[in-house]
């Protein structure tokens, strides 16, 4: 085992070797336990919940405008979509955002370097695994989150738009539940861009096959998934998007009382 192998951290937590717990927190927060166990330990993790929220707030709150990053920690440096995470990085760096990822490594390394190299803020919201997933080091500002629903909220709160690279469960959980939030209008619309047409096609058919084909969705909700391989595309999404918002926001404002 690698001395990285042979350490966890829990939000501000470090525990090394036999220190390390057998599970993780977000693991015994779901468990079932016994019919009385919850009463010495649930009520008491919501103070722990809450000191989350408060550290993710306080760390992000005065984050210029910013665009979430989501892909694969498996992706390797000498991968052509790692390439592509570091042009969408620095694109993103280059219009002003602050480019926030997972903090991992692979696609989320690559958009933190980008970013990073081309002088923007580079912005890392790890999570606690059963395995160790250090913040990768082209994060300026990271936190370690034990709970990911509370990271998951991050992500929403403090974002514009949500860009999606290649990657598996995790970026799918990412990218749906984004998705989900647009359609049901639990957040204000925002795009959702996906990286790699070769790649996500094959995805959107499918929704557009089955879903949209049984009255799943409605027709309007194949606009939530903009798919391009061209990093300077995916920036001119984002701000055609936010010009829309701003001028029907101009478009509503009420005006001087008469």
């Amino acid at each position: 085992m690698t001395e990285e192998e042979n350490v966890r951290r829990a939000g501000p937590l470090t525990y090394r070797g036999s220190a390390i717990p057998a599970t993780t927190t977000d693991q015994r927060l779901l468990d079932r336990r016994g019919p009385t166990d919850w009463v010495h330990t649930d009520p008491w993790r919501v103070l722990r919940i809450q000191s989350e929220f408060v550290e993710g707030f306080g760390l992000l709150s005065e984050l210029p405008s910013a665009v979430s990053v989501f892909g694969s920690a498996r992706i390797r440096p000498d991968s052509e979509y790692y390439r592509l995470g570091e042009q969408v990085g620095a694109r993103l760096a280059e219009a002003g955002y602050a480019t926030i990822t997972g903090g991992g490594p692979g696609m989320m390394e690559a958009a933190n370097k980008g970013a990073q190299q081309a002088g923007g803020l580079s912005v890392g919201l790890g999570i606690e695994l059963p395995f160790e997933q250090s913040l990768n080091p082209y994060v300026d500002m990271g936190v370690t989150f034990r709970y990911f629903f509370v990271r998951k909220t991050m992500f929403v709160k403090y974002s514009q738009a949500f860009v999606v690279l290649p990657g598996g469960f995790g970026t799918l959980d990412e990218l749906f539940e984004a998705i989900t939030l647009v359609q049901t209008k639990k957040v204000t619309r925002f795009p959702v861009v996906l990286v790699g047409t070769e790649f996500w096609g094959g995805l959107r058919d499918w929704v557009e096959s089955s879903l949209l084909k049984h009255n799943l969705i409605s027709p309007q909700d194949m606009d939530l998934l903009y798919m391009t391989d061209d990093p300077d595309e995916v920036i001119s999404v984002i701000q055609r998007s936010h010009r829309h918002l701003e001028d029907t926001f101009e478009r509503d404002r009420p005006g001087p009382s008469s």
